[in-house]
This record gives C-alpha cells, sequence and structure tokens, in this order.
C-alpha cells in the first residue's frame, strides 16, 4: 500500500470501486464502456429461457443447471454452486470467510472484489502489477502470509491472461485462492480447443475457488446468472451466505442452456471472431500517435494508456461514443481507458472519432 503523504498535498482521491462501465453506457452513445456482447440469443439459449416463464410459481430448482454445469467442467455437482452473477459470488466469498486475517487483491483487476471484502468489514492489503511490465504476475509479490488471493484471468480491465502454472502456485493449504474467470469464456489461442489458461477443471489445488459468469459472451447481465466452482466444503460455507433461491428459474434455465456442448462449441467460435476482431483493433489503435496498448490483450476489451484520456473520454462523449475511464481501476489513473471489442466497421467508425479528437 502507498505509504501516507508527508507535504501538505493533497493525498490522491481513492478509487471509486463502485463505479462501472454501465454508468458510462448512456443511451445514444455507442456503448464500448460495457464489455457484455450485443447480438440477438440464438434460438437454442432463447427458447429455454422463455419457456421457463411459464413455471414461475414453483420455487427455482437448482439440480439439473448444477448437474449440467458440473457435467461442462468434469466436477461433481457438489463443487458448483449456482449464482446470480460473478458479483454475487464475490458477496458470498467475503460474508463467509470472516475470519481470514490477510486478504490481498492483486490489481489493476475487477473493483467488486475489493469492495465486497471493505463490505463485509475486511482490511484488504493490494498487490498492484507494473504496467512497465505489462500487468504480468510476479507470484513472489503476494504476502506469503495471505490467507485469502484474489485475482482475475482474464484480467479486467487489463485484458491479461495470466499463465494457469503461475496462478497455480499461489495456492497452497490454509489459503484461499480466488480466480476471477468472468471472461474466460471470451479467450482462445490458436491450437488450444478449449478455454487458455482456464482453471476451472483443476481439483488438485488446495483453496482454489474459480468465478464464473455466462453473462458476458451470451449478452445476459440483465438476467445475473454465474457460479463458483471449488472444494465441496468450502462452496457449504458459501451457499450458507446465499439467500434462499437467489438464481431465478429462467436464469437456471440459460445456465443448463449454456453448459451443453453445443453452446459450448459456439462459444469457441464466438471467441475465435473475437480474437480476430481484437487483433483488428489493437492494430488500429497501435497506429494512431500517442496511444500506448496495455500488455498483450486476451479477453472483450483493450487498456490503451494516452495523455489526458480523461479529457479524450469527454470529447469522445460529445462524438456519440462510450468508453470506461480507467482511473476508478486501482494501480490505473486518468491516462487510462478500455474499450470493448466490436466488429470491425464500429472500430474504423471509433478510431476515425478518436484520431480526429487526437489531432485537435
Amino acid at each position: 500500500m502507498p505509504a501516507p503523504s508527508t507535504g501538505s498535498a493533497a493525498a490522491p482521491k481513492a478509487p471509486d470501486l463502485g463505479h462501472h462501465g454501465d454508468a458510462e453506457a448512456t443511451p445514444g452513445l455507442v456503448d464500448l464502456a460495457v464489455n457484455v456482447r450485443r447480438a440477438p440469443m440464438p434460438d437454442w439459449l432463447a427458447d429455454p429461457v422463455t419457456a421457463a416463464l411459464g413455471d414461475l410459481a414453483a420455487y427455482p430448482d437448482p439440480a439439473p443447471a448444477r448437474a449440467a454445469v458440473a457435467h461442462r467442467h468434469g466436477r461433481p455437482p457438489e463443487e458448483v454452486l449456482l449464482t446470480a452473477g460473478a458479483a454475487e459470488g464475490f458477496v458470498l466469498i467475503a460474508r463467509a470467510l470472516s475470519g481470514v486475517r490477510h486478504p490481498v487483491v492483486v490489481h489493476p483487476q475487477f473493483t467488486e472484489p475489493e469492495a465486497a471484502l471493505r463490505a463485509a468489514g475486511h482490511r484488504v492489503d493490494r498487490v498492484l502489477l507494473d504496467p512497465a511490465d505489462g500487468f504480468r504476475l510476479d507470484p513472489a509479490r503476494v504476502p506469503e502470509d495471505a490467507d485469502l488471493v484474489m485475482i482475475g484471468n482474464p484480467t479486467n480491465p487489463t485484458s491479461v491472461l495470466h499463465p494457469a502454472g503461475a496462478i497455480a502456485t499461489l495456492a497452497r493449504p490454509g489459503r484461499v485462492l480466488v480466480v476471477d474467470e468472468a471472461f474466460a469464456d471470451t479467450t482462445a489461442a490458436p491450437g488450444v480447443d478449449g478455454e487458455p489458461e482456464s482453471l476451472a477443471a483443476r481439483r488438485d489445488l488446495p483453496g482454489l475457488v474459480v468465478v464464473r459468469s455466462l453473462t458476458k459472451t451470451w449478452g445476459l447481465a440483465g438476467l445475473r446468472i454465474g457460479y463458483l466452482l471449488g472444494d465441496a466444503a468450502l462452496l457449504t460455507r458459501f451457499a450458507a451466505a446465499q439467500p434462499l433461491w437467489a438464481v431465478s428459474t429462467p436464469a437456471l434455465a440459460a445456465a443448463t442452456a449454456c453448459a451443453a456442448p453445443a453452446a459450448v462449441a459456439a462459444e469457441r467460435a464466438i471467441a475465435a471472431q473475437l480474437a480476430a476482431d481484437r487483433d483488428y483493433l489493437v492494430a488500429r489503435l497501435s497506429g494512431l500517435p500517442g496511444v500506448r496498448v496495455a500488455g498483450r490483450p486476451a479477453s472483450a476489451f483493450v487498456l490503451i494508456h494516452l495523455a489526458r484520456a480523461a479529457d479524450v473520454r469527454e470529447r469522445l462523449r460529445a462524438h456519440g461514443w462510450a468508453v470506461r475511464r480507467g482511473d476508478t481501476f486501482p494501480g490505473l489513473g486518468p491516462d487510462w481507458l478500455r474499450i470493448a471489442v466490436r466488429d470491425r466497421d464500429t472500430t474504423d467508425a471509433f478510431i476515425e472519432t478518436l484520431a480526429r479528437i487526437l489531432e485537435a
């Protein structure tokens, strides 16, 4: 943590952990601030979700969805806990693990894990990754006595995909290792059939909890569906902190549909196209003066650094474009912006607007 200021200058403003991209995606603007894919829902997903609306008189039964998700990841059902989006998972973890002494969050990353810990009364230590090193993980920087470690992979907002082996070295008896894989389904790599660097199927790492989301690729942010994967005894503790029937019947139908082999195959095809669209966006951004793309982006968004980014963001809004500010993420500042990957026509129009703003 930074040392307290000893001079007369005002201390830097603390990042707003409660700020999210949806606050910037004002209606009427082209939304590059929210990392949710916007495409028509396929029939194999829309049909069961719609059919579930006819069964709302009964209380939700999570068993079929839990079994489907478990089968997808090669785990028994008791190692799956369905949640109302990944965000609820962070709240359950923070509330259930009230006895941890030294929680550590690796930043920059999604702010909800730290926000949930603080709301539950935890004092949080931060490990800030170095932008000069592409925000790559150095496991040695995580304090040895940390009994709860939270890290994203791929990480929001940096889009960095850490090697699974590097993250696995953080697991040890007496420590809970929480890996936020909300964007794992957006990653792809040549020659890799599944999700590169995912730990979702690992059952041999002590204390590992993987957080997953189904809202990004399938455009289900409003439905709220995600899940936790981990040791059954640990998940039982989290479930005890969860309200009854927390996941709705339509959301459970979506979880079942998205775990089917055909859905996973479609997800992989979408991730491959996303990789091509991301490479195109990175190439166009790299051609602009003063714009630096952080690291090697691997997910549905790209982080860029440029001088006076806050002013550029406001000018983009005036021209009809919403991008995500970076200064609300610990470890970043006002010269960072996050940009969602969209189709090439949208990218071309955005780059044209950004280039005019930078020239001015």
